[in-house]
Protein backbone atom coordinates (compact mmCIF):
# COMPACT_ATOMS: atom_id res chain seq x y z
CA UNK A 1 0.00 0.00 0.00
CA UNK A 2 0.91 3.81 -0.15
CA UNK A 3 3.02 4.55 3.28
CA UNK A 4 3.06 8.14 4.81
CA UNK A 5 6.86 9.12 6.18
CA UNK A 6 6.96 12.39 8.22
CA UNK A 7 10.80 13.85 7.91
CA UNK A 8 12.62 16.55 9.74
CA UNK A 9 11.65 20.23 8.23
CA UNK A 10 8.31 19.65 8.07
CA UNK A 11 8.56 16.98 5.28
CA UNK A 12 5.56 15.33 4.25
CA UNK A 13 5.72 12.77 1.25
CA UNK A 14 4.13 9.48 -0.16
CA UNK A 15 6.49 6.88 -1.30
CA UNK A 16 5.11 4.60 -4.01
CA UNK A 17 6.38 1.45 -3.21
CA UNK A 18 8.05 0.80 -6.87
CA UNK A 19 9.81 4.11 -6.65
CA UNK A 20 13.78 3.80 -5.00
CA UNK A 21 14.65 7.00 -3.07
CA UNK A 22 16.99 8.34 -5.51
CA UNK A 23 17.99 12.01 -4.51
CA UNK A 24 20.88 13.20 -6.99
CA UNK A 25 23.02 15.71 -5.30
CA UNK A 26 23.43 18.64 -8.22
CA UNK A 27 26.65 20.26 -9.26
CA UNK A 28 29.05 22.99 -8.80
CA UNK A 29 31.15 24.76 -11.60
CA UNK A 30 30.92 28.45 -12.55
CA UNK A 31 29.35 29.78 -15.61
CA UNK A 32 31.74 31.37 -17.41
CA UNK A 33 29.81 34.87 -18.82
CA UNK A 34 26.19 36.71 -17.84
CA UNK A 35 25.29 36.19 -21.37
CA UNK A 36 23.50 39.74 -22.81
CA UNK A 37 24.70 41.66 -19.43
CA UNK A 38 28.12 41.48 -21.09
CA UNK A 39 29.37 44.28 -23.21
CA UNK A 40 28.46 43.45 -26.71
CA UNK A 41 30.61 43.55 -29.86
CA UNK A 42 29.26 44.13 -33.43
CA UNK A 43 29.23 40.58 -35.30
CA UNK A 44 28.04 42.34 -38.87
CA UNK A 45 27.38 39.16 -40.41
CA UNK A 46 29.31 36.63 -38.14
CA UNK A 47 32.42 38.28 -39.65
CA UNK A 48 33.88 39.35 -35.92
CA UNK A 49 36.16 37.24 -34.15
CA UNK A 50 35.86 38.22 -30.20
CA UNK A 51 38.25 37.73 -27.63
CA UNK A 52 38.96 33.49 -28.21
CA UNK A 53 38.16 32.05 -32.02
CA UNK A 54 34.22 31.63 -32.49
CA UNK A 55 33.27 28.19 -32.90
CA UNK A 56 29.50 28.92 -34.01
CA UNK A 57 30.23 26.62 -37.87
CA UNK A 58 28.53 23.83 -37.17
CA UNK A 59 30.44 20.24 -37.68
CA UNK A 60 30.21 18.20 -40.24
CA UNK A 61 26.68 15.73 -40.15
CA UNK A 62 25.82 18.06 -37.08
CA UNK A 63 22.18 18.85 -36.99
CA UNK A 64 21.42 21.89 -35.07
CA UNK A 65 18.59 21.23 -31.99
CA UNK A 66 15.51 24.07 -32.11
CA UNK A 67 14.61 25.35 -29.06
CA UNK A 68 11.14 26.96 -28.84
CA UNK A 69 9.50 29.63 -26.05
CA UNK A 70 6.38 30.72 -26.28
CA UNK A 71 5.44 34.08 -23.77
CA UNK A 72 3.14 37.08 -23.92
CA UNK A 73 5.10 40.51 -23.79
CA UNK A 74 6.44 41.90 -20.53
CA UNK A 75 7.03 38.35 -19.28
CA UNK A 76 10.31 37.23 -19.29
CA UNK A 77 11.41 35.89 -21.66
CA UNK A 78 14.63 38.27 -22.07
CA UNK A 79 15.98 36.92 -18.65
CA UNK A 80 15.22 33.61 -19.67
CA UNK A 81 17.48 34.19 -22.35
CA UNK A 82 20.25 35.07 -20.38
CA UNK A 83 19.71 32.12 -18.22
CA UNK A 84 19.71 29.86 -21.25
CA UNK A 85 22.64 31.13 -22.99
CA UNK A 86 25.21 31.80 -19.95
CA UNK A 87 24.37 27.68 -19.46
CA UNK A 88 25.94 27.26 -22.35
CA UNK A 89 29.19 29.61 -21.86
CA UNK A 90 31.53 30.72 -24.50
CA UNK A 91 32.28 33.85 -25.70
CA UNK A 92 29.00 36.33 -26.85
CA UNK A 93 28.16 38.32 -29.82
CA UNK A 94 25.79 39.72 -30.36
CA UNK A 95 23.31 41.69 -31.14
CA UNK A 96 24.14 40.50 -34.69
CA UNK A 97 24.33 43.94 -36.40
CA UNK A 98 25.67 45.71 -32.82
CA UNK A 99 23.07 47.85 -32.50
CA UNK A 100 22.31 51.56 -33.75
CA UNK A 101 24.48 52.77 -30.59
CA UNK A 102 27.78 50.31 -32.11
CA UNK A 103 27.47 51.99 -35.69
CA UNK A 104 25.59 49.03 -36.52
CA UNK A 105 21.92 48.77 -37.32
CA UNK A 106 18.52 47.85 -35.24
CA UNK A 107 18.55 43.62 -35.30
CA UNK A 108 16.53 41.09 -32.81
CA UNK A 109 18.76 38.68 -32.94
CA UNK A 110 21.22 37.47 -30.18
CA UNK A 111 24.17 35.03 -30.84
CA UNK A 112 26.98 33.48 -29.50
CA UNK A 113 29.44 30.80 -29.85
CA UNK A 114 26.74 28.01 -29.70
CA UNK A 115 23.58 29.89 -29.62
CA UNK A 116 21.57 31.77 -31.57
CA UNK A 117 18.28 33.86 -30.49
CA UNK A 118 15.77 34.48 -33.17
CA UNK A 119 12.84 36.89 -32.10
CA UNK A 120 9.58 36.37 -33.68
CA UNK A 121 8.30 39.83 -34.24
CA UNK A 122 10.97 39.84 -37.19
CA UNK A 123 8.06 37.50 -39.04
CA UNK A 124 5.53 40.21 -38.80
CA UNK A 125 3.42 40.47 -41.53
CA UNK A 126 2.68 44.06 -41.60
CA UNK A 127 4.71 47.06 -39.59
CA UNK A 128 3.13 49.46 -37.01
CA UNK A 129 1.18 51.73 -39.58
CA UNK A 130 -0.02 48.98 -41.15
CA UNK A 131 -1.56 46.92 -38.48
CA UNK A 132 -3.24 50.45 -37.80
CA UNK A 133 -4.63 50.26 -41.22
CA UNK A 134 -6.34 46.51 -40.69
CA UNK A 135 -7.32 46.68 -37.44
CA UNK A 136 -5.19 43.88 -36.28
CA UNK A 137 -2.24 43.65 -33.16
CA UNK A 138 0.38 41.81 -33.54
CA UNK A 139 -0.70 38.86 -31.42
CA UNK A 140 -3.27 37.81 -34.11
CA UNK A 141 -1.99 34.86 -36.08
CA UNK A 142 -3.05 36.73 -39.53
CA UNK A 143 -0.47 39.48 -39.11
CA UNK A 144 2.49 36.75 -38.97
CA UNK A 145 3.95 35.18 -41.71
CA UNK A 146 3.99 31.88 -41.13
CA UNK A 147 5.12 30.07 -43.86
CA UNK A 148 8.35 32.47 -44.23
CA UNK A 149 8.82 31.37 -40.65
CA UNK A 150 8.39 27.50 -41.53
CA UNK A 151 10.90 27.73 -44.49
CA UNK A 152 13.89 29.79 -41.85
CA UNK A 153 13.48 27.30 -39.13
CA UNK A 154 13.61 24.11 -41.63
CA UNK A 155 16.45 25.53 -43.66
CA UNK A 156 18.57 26.40 -40.25
CA UNK A 157 17.69 22.97 -39.02
CA UNK A 158 19.22 21.61 -42.00
CA UNK A 159 22.11 23.87 -41.60
CA UNK A 160 21.65 26.32 -44.58
CA UNK A 161 21.57 30.10 -44.16
CA UNK A 162 18.72 32.22 -44.37
CA UNK A 163 17.62 35.74 -44.71
CA UNK A 164 15.48 36.64 -42.00
CA UNK A 165 13.07 40.30 -41.78
CA UNK A 166 13.61 42.40 -39.10
CA UNK A 167 11.14 44.13 -37.27
CA UNK A 168 12.39 47.49 -35.95
CA UNK A 169 10.93 48.11 -32.75
CA UNK A 170 12.08 51.24 -32.50
CA UNK A 171 10.19 52.46 -35.16
CA UNK A 172 8.28 50.09 -35.97
CA UNK A 173 9.10 49.51 -39.17
CA UNK A 174 10.25 46.08 -41.17
CA UNK A 175 14.08 47.01 -42.38
CA UNK A 176 16.59 45.24 -44.74
CA UNK A 177 16.70 40.99 -44.41
CA UNK A 178 19.67 39.95 -42.42
CA UNK A 179 21.72 37.13 -43.06
CA UNK A 180 21.53 34.36 -40.40
CA UNK A 181 23.81 31.13 -40.53
CA UNK A 182 22.94 27.88 -38.20
CA UNK A 183 24.70 27.14 -35.05
CA UNK A 184 24.38 24.38 -32.79
CA UNK A 185 21.52 25.51 -30.84
CA UNK A 186 18.72 27.81 -32.04
CA UNK A 187 16.03 29.30 -29.90
CA UNK A 188 13.08 30.93 -31.71
CA UNK A 189 11.36 33.01 -29.10
CA UNK A 190 7.98 34.82 -29.50
CA UNK A 191 4.08 35.14 -29.42
CA UNK A 192 3.84 31.81 -31.70
CA UNK A 193 6.40 29.37 -31.59
CA UNK A 194 3.95 26.63 -31.30
CA UNK A 195 0.64 27.98 -33.63
CA UNK A 196 2.00 26.63 -36.67
CA UNK A 197 2.34 22.31 -37.27
CA UNK A 198 4.88 22.57 -39.78
CA UNK A 199 7.02 24.63 -36.76
CA UNK A 200 6.20 22.48 -34.13
CA UNK A 201 7.45 19.62 -35.98
CA UNK A 202 11.10 21.02 -36.23
CA UNK A 203 11.13 22.16 -32.48
CA UNK A 204 12.80 19.77 -30.54
CA UNK A 205 11.88 21.38 -26.81
CA UNK A 206 9.40 23.49 -26.17
CA UNK A 207 8.83 26.02 -23.49
CA UNK A 208 5.79 28.04 -22.37
CA UNK A 209 6.07 31.09 -19.96
CA UNK A 210 2.75 31.72 -18.13
CA UNK A 211 1.87 34.47 -15.99
CA UNK A 212 -1.21 34.44 -14.15
CA UNK A 213 -3.53 37.95 -14.89
CA UNK A 214 -3.44 38.43 -11.35
CA UNK A 215 0.49 38.72 -11.21
CA UNK A 216 0.71 40.20 -14.59
CA UNK A 217 -1.54 42.81 -13.36
CA UNK A 218 0.63 43.64 -10.23
CA UNK A 219 3.95 43.82 -12.34
CA UNK A 220 2.67 46.29 -14.60
CA UNK A 221 1.44 48.49 -11.99
CA UNK A 222 4.93 48.55 -10.13
CA UNK A 223 6.51 49.00 -13.70
CA UNK A 224 4.27 51.85 -15.48
CA UNK A 225 2.52 53.35 -12.46
CA UNK A 226 4.97 53.33 -9.69
CA UNK A 227 8.00 53.85 -12.04
CA UNK A 228 6.56 55.03 -14.92
CA UNK A 229 3.40 57.49 -13.85
CA UNK A 230 0.85 55.95 -15.46
CA UNK A 231 -2.22 56.04 -14.29
CA UNK A 232 -4.19 52.55 -12.85
CA UNK A 233 -6.84 53.45 -15.59
CA UNK A 234 -5.14 53.43 -18.59
CA UNK A 235 -2.94 50.14 -16.80
CA UNK A 236 -6.20 48.24 -16.85
CA UNK A 237 -7.58 49.41 -20.13
CA UNK A 238 -4.39 48.15 -21.93
CA UNK A 239 -4.47 44.91 -20.07
CA UNK A 240 -8.03 44.58 -21.16
CA UNK A 241 -7.56 45.38 -24.47
CA UNK A 242 -4.88 42.78 -25.22
CA UNK A 243 -6.85 40.33 -23.27
CA UNK A 244 -8.90 39.04 -26.03
CA UNK A 245 -5.97 38.59 -28.81
CA UNK A 246 -3.94 37.22 -25.79
CA UNK A 247 -6.61 34.52 -24.83
CA UNK A 248 -7.33 33.60 -29.02
CA UNK A 249 -3.74 33.18 -30.15
CA UNK A 250 -1.38 33.10 -27.52
CA UNK A 251 -2.04 31.55 -24.35
CA UNK A 252 -3.66 28.13 -26.35
CA UNK A 253 0.14 27.12 -27.34
CA UNK A 254 0.82 26.12 -23.96
CA UNK A 255 -0.72 23.20 -23.99
CA UNK A 256 2.50 22.00 -26.87
CA UNK A 257 4.65 22.84 -24.39
CA UNK A 258 7.47 20.20 -22.90
CA UNK A 259 7.98 22.93 -19.81
CA UNK A 260 5.53 25.33 -18.83
CA UNK A 261 7.14 27.95 -15.84
CA UNK A 262 3.43 28.86 -14.21
CA UNK A 263 3.79 32.57 -12.16
CA UNK A 264 0.86 32.99 -9.29
CA UNK A 265 -0.04 34.61 -6.19
CA UNK A 266 1.56 33.10 -3.22
CA UNK A 267 -0.80 31.11 -0.87
CA UNK A 268 0.91 31.71 2.08
CA UNK A 269 -0.55 35.06 2.62
CA UNK A 270 -3.73 36.39 0.43
CA UNK A 271 -2.90 39.91 1.01
CA UNK A 272 0.79 40.05 0.01
CA UNK A 273 0.62 40.82 -3.69
CA UNK A 274 4.63 40.36 -4.53
CA UNK A 275 5.62 37.51 -3.47
CA UNK A 276 5.31 34.56 -6.13
CA UNK A 277 4.45 30.62 -6.77
CA UNK A 278 6.18 29.37 -9.40
CA UNK A 279 5.50 26.00 -10.69
CA UNK A 280 7.56 23.84 -13.01
CA UNK A 281 5.20 21.78 -15.00
CA UNK A 282 7.45 19.34 -16.66
CA UNK A 283 5.91 16.79 -19.33
CA UNK A 284 6.85 13.17 -19.02
CA UNK A 285 8.07 10.92 -21.96
CA UNK A 286 9.95 13.83 -23.79
CA UNK A 287 12.82 12.05 -25.92
CA UNK A 288 16.31 12.96 -23.71
CA UNK A 289 14.04 15.02 -21.01
CA UNK A 290 14.07 13.79 -17.44
CA UNK A 291 11.63 15.78 -15.10
CA UNK A 292 13.03 17.46 -12.11
CA UNK A 293 11.94 16.12 -8.63
CA UNK A 294 12.25 16.46 -4.93
CA UNK A 295 14.00 13.78 -3.03
CA UNK A 296 12.09 11.17 -4.31
CA UNK A 297 10.82 10.83 -7.79
CA UNK A 298 7.59 9.93 -8.71
CA UNK A 299 5.93 10.61 -5.28
CA UNK A 300 3.96 13.80 -3.80
CA UNK A 301 6.19 15.74 -1.61
CA UNK A 302 5.29 19.25 0.75
CA UNK A 303 8.30 20.54 2.37
CA UNK A 304 8.78 24.03 3.89
CA UNK A 305 13.13 24.03 4.58
CA UNK A 306 14.27 24.92 7.65
CA UNK A 307 14.55 28.71 8.29
CA UNK A 308 17.91 27.73 9.61
CA UNK A 309 19.52 26.67 6.52
CA UNK A 310 17.17 29.04 4.28
CA UNK A 311 16.38 31.93 5.23
CA UNK A 312 13.64 33.69 4.04
CA UNK A 313 11.07 36.75 4.28
CA UNK A 314 7.74 36.85 5.21
CA UNK A 315 5.67 34.80 4.56
CA UNK A 316 8.21 32.20 4.40
CA UNK A 317 8.82 29.21 2.04
CA UNK A 318 7.28 26.36 0.84
CA UNK A 319 8.34 23.70 -1.99
CA UNK A 320 6.06 21.04 -3.24
CA UNK A 321 6.55 18.13 -6.02
CA UNK A 322 3.41 16.39 -7.32
CA UNK A 323 1.97 14.25 -10.10
CA UNK A 324 -0.89 15.61 -12.41
CA UNK A 325 -2.62 15.80 -16.07
CA UNK A 326 -1.95 18.99 -17.98
CA UNK A 327 -3.75 18.68 -21.69
CA UNK A 328 -4.04 14.99 -21.14
CA UNK A 329 -0.32 14.67 -20.50
CA UNK A 330 1.01 13.29 -17.75
CA UNK A 331 3.47 15.94 -15.50
CA UNK A 332 5.86 16.32 -12.98
CA UNK A 333 5.13 19.53 -11.02
CA UNK A 334 7.85 21.35 -9.14
CA UNK A 335 6.87 24.05 -7.23
CA UNK A 336 8.57 26.77 -5.42
CA UNK A 337 6.13 29.24 -3.43
CA UNK A 338 8.16 32.29 -1.77
CA UNK A 339 11.26 34.14 -1.94
CA UNK A 340 14.65 33.58 -0.19
CA UNK A 341 17.06 36.15 1.04
CA UNK A 342 19.99 34.67 0.29
CA UNK A 343 21.17 32.99 -2.90
CA UNK A 344 24.12 31.25 -1.56
CA UNK A 345 21.78 29.22 0.75
CA UNK A 346 20.00 27.62 -1.87
CA UNK A 347 22.34 24.81 -2.41
CA UNK A 348 20.37 23.48 0.29
CA UNK A 349 17.15 22.84 -1.93
CA UNK A 350 19.26 22.05 -4.51
CA UNK A 351 21.00 19.14 -2.62
CA UNK A 352 17.53 17.88 -2.32
CA UNK A 353 16.76 17.86 -5.80
CA UNK A 354 17.08 14.98 -8.65
CA UNK A 355 17.78 15.08 -12.30
CA UNK A 356 18.83 18.98 -12.34
CA UNK A 357 21.38 17.65 -14.89
CA UNK A 358 23.93 19.89 -13.58
CA UNK A 359 27.63 18.98 -13.62
CA UNK A 360 28.99 19.66 -10.49
CA UNK A 361 27.41 19.96 -6.91
CA UNK A 362 26.22 23.78 -6.48
CA UNK A 363 25.86 24.53 -10.16
CA UNK A 364 22.62 25.52 -10.07
CA UNK A 365 22.88 27.74 -7.18
CA UNK A 366 26.19 28.78 -8.83
CA UNK A 367 24.02 29.78 -12.12
CA UNK A 368 21.59 31.99 -9.67
CA UNK A 369 24.50 33.52 -8.60
CA UNK A 370 25.76 34.58 -11.73
CA UNK A 371 22.65 36.41 -13.11
CA UNK A 372 22.03 37.75 -9.00
CA UNK A 373 20.65 40.79 -10.17
CA UNK A 374 18.15 39.85 -12.70
CA UNK A 375 14.84 39.29 -12.06
CA UNK A 376 13.41 36.11 -10.52
CA UNK A 377 17.06 35.48 -9.09
CA UNK A 378 15.33 35.43 -5.24
CA UNK A 379 12.38 33.44 -5.98
CA UNK A 380 11.17 30.26 -8.45
CA UNK A 381 11.23 31.83 -11.34
CA UNK A 382 14.97 31.94 -11.63
CA UNK A 383 15.24 28.61 -9.77
CA UNK A 384 12.43 27.13 -12.87
CA UNK A 385 14.43 29.22 -15.57
CA UNK A 386 17.73 28.00 -14.67
CA UNK A 387 16.68 24.42 -14.12
CA UNK A 388 14.84 24.46 -17.68
CA UNK A 389 18.24 26.10 -19.56
CA UNK A 390 20.17 22.92 -17.88
CA UNK A 391 17.68 20.62 -19.60
CA UNK A 392 17.94 22.51 -22.79
CA UNK A 393 21.82 21.95 -22.15
CA UNK A 394 21.48 18.29 -21.67
CA UNK A 395 19.56 17.73 -24.53
CA UNK A 396 21.97 19.24 -26.48
CA UNK A 397 24.52 16.96 -24.93
CA UNK A 398 22.49 13.70 -25.58
CA UNK A 399 21.29 14.63 -29.27
CA UNK A 400 25.23 15.37 -30.03
CA UNK A 401 26.09 11.88 -28.60
CA UNK A 402 23.83 10.37 -30.61
CA UNK A 403 24.66 11.97 -33.85
CA UNK A 404 28.56 11.46 -33.23
CA UNK A 405 27.53 8.04 -32.58
CA UNK A 406 25.48 7.48 -35.76
CA UNK A 407 28.41 9.21 -37.80
CA UNK A 408 31.09 6.47 -36.29
CA UNK A 409 29.37 3.75 -36.54
CA UNK A 410 27.85 4.68 -40.31
CA UNK A 411 31.78 5.33 -41.33
CA UNK A 412 32.65 2.18 -39.84
CA UNK A 413 30.61 0.69 -41.89
CA UNK A 414 31.67 2.72 -45.14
Amino acid sequence: GLRGVQLNCHLTYTIYPTMKLSVCIGALAATTVSAFTTSFMPAGLRGVQSGSAMQMALKEGEVPIIIGLAADSGCGKSTFMRRVTSTFGGDVVGPLGGGFGNGGWETNTLVSDLTTVICLDDYHLNDRQGRKVSGLTALNTAEQKFDLMYEHVKALKEGKSVMKPIYNHVNGTLDEPEKIEPTPIIIIEGLHPFHDDRVRELIDFSLYLDISPDVKLNWKIQRDMEERGHSLESIMASIEARKPDFDAFIEPQKKYADYVIEVLPTQLDPEDKKTLRVRGIQKKGVADFNPTYLFDEGSEITWVPSADKLSTPAPGMKLAYIQEQYFGNDVAVLEMDGSFDNIQELVYVESNLGNTNSKFYGEVTQAMLSLADSPGSNNGTGLMQTLAAFAIRELYNKKSAAAKLAATTAAAAA
